[in-house]
Order: C-alpha cells, then structure tokens, then sequence
C-alpha cells in the first residue's frame, strides 16, 4: 500500500465579525444622517420638528423697586454709534498668555432735558396786563447714556491661554461690562460735543412759547443760567 506524504487541506479560517459596540452606534448614526437628509428634502414631513428647539420663558414677574415724579422736559435727544478697542496686557506676560482685547460696536441714546421742577415763582415774571412773561430756567444738561443691547455687538475677543481657563471657572464668562462702561462714556463724551444741550434749550424755548401763546401771551421770553 502507498502512502502519501501530503496534509489534507485546511478549513478556511472563519472571518471575524465587526464588534457590536462598533456596528450599534455605526448603524444609529447612518439612520440619523439619513433621516436629517430625508426631513430637509421634505420626504418626511416635520422630522425637523421632532429634533427641534423649544424656548421657554421661566422669568417671575418684575418687581417695583421705586417710582419717581419727573418734571424734566427732553428738548432733545442723539443716537450715537462707536467702536471700541479694549485691550488688557499683563505685565512681564505675552499675550498669547494673559491678556485680552475686545472689538465692539455699541450703539446708544443721549438725551438732553430742562429741569422745571427746579423753577419757582419768583422765576417767572408776567405783566399786569397778562400778556407778556419772562420765564428763567437752568441750563439744560445730558441724560446717562443709554446703550442699545439690538445694536451693540463684539465683533471679535482675543483672549490670553490663563484667560481662557479662567472663564471655565467663572459664573459669568466672556463678561463686557468693562468695554460697555467704556463705550458709554465715549458716547456721553461725543453727545457733549455736538451741542445737544443748546438744540434742547431752543426747543424748550419753542414749547413755551407755543403753549404760553395759546393761553394769550403774546411775548414771551425765555432765559437759561
């Protein structure tokens, strides 16, 4: 009897099988790509409405903290626009270390008022015949601006590395408070330039003349100091 020398052949080696903690989420992320993509194309109405965003309001009511009787007239009022450029280094630090610098575009009203409440009687003269009155009023001044929050932006923040680790710790991160005090001075500063204290003294000039002219004077005159 012969005998051979050759080995039988061997069973190929079974493949192995992609593990299932890869083909779970492989699978879910597949389904959810294409159910975006069907939603956006409109084959399945008002998918984007089930991954949507809701907002809700949850803010108590406001509360009354004082009330305050007014006796100012506002001649006159400017809307301002300015941008500032704030810009923080420490000492003996690069900045790609500490320091930051701030772009921002604040947009803001100035208004400018008449104090009549600070009028008394001995500062109005009329004559006997009631027709003529001399009226002495103080000077008008400038309102605090008032910045417009739909207005003003950061247009871009540049932050130091130690800056940026400090806003995972603070309760009130990528804070402005210091760069918007700085707009509204810039902008109380250029309402005072542009004389709109002596537009609200013409137009409080006007205002009483036109109301005292309706009650039969027929002179008025106006004094500021």
């Amino acid at each position: 009897m012969e005998t051979s020398d050759e080995k039988p052949p061997r069973a190929p080696a079974a493949r192995r099988g992609t593990p299932w903690w890869f083909t779970v989420p492989a699978a879910l992320l597949v389904l959810a790509v294409l159910f975006t993509a069907a939603g956006r194309f409109g084959v399945v109405p008002g998918w984007d409405d089930l991954f949507g965003e809701d907002t809700r309001d949850h803010s108590g009511p406001a509360l009354l903290q004082s009330i305050q009787d007014l006796s100012r007239y506002e001649g006159a009022a400017g809307s301002y626009q300015i941008v500032v450029d704030l810009e923080k280094d420490a000492r003996f630090l690069p900045d790609a270390l500490r320091g930051t610098r701030t772009l921002y575009v604040a947009a803001g009203t100035v208004g400018a008022y008449v104090d009549l409440g600070k009028t008394g009687p001995e500062d109005v003269t009329v004559n006997e015949e009631r027709t003529s009155a001399v009226i002495r009023l103080p000077r008008a001044v400038l309102g605090p601006p008032a910045l417009d929050p739909q207005r003003s932006y950061a247009v871009s923040k540049q932050r130091g590395l130690l800056d940026r680790l400090g806003d995972l710790f603070s309760d009130n991160p990528n804070d402005e408070r210091a760069v918007q005090r700085l707009a509204a001075q810039r902008i109380g500063e250029a309402a005072g330039q542009s004389g709109l204290t002596e537009r609200a003294e013409r137009n409080t000039t006007a205002m009483l003349k036109g109301l005292l002219g309706s009650l039969g004077f027929e002179r008025v005159t106006v004094t500021y100091g």
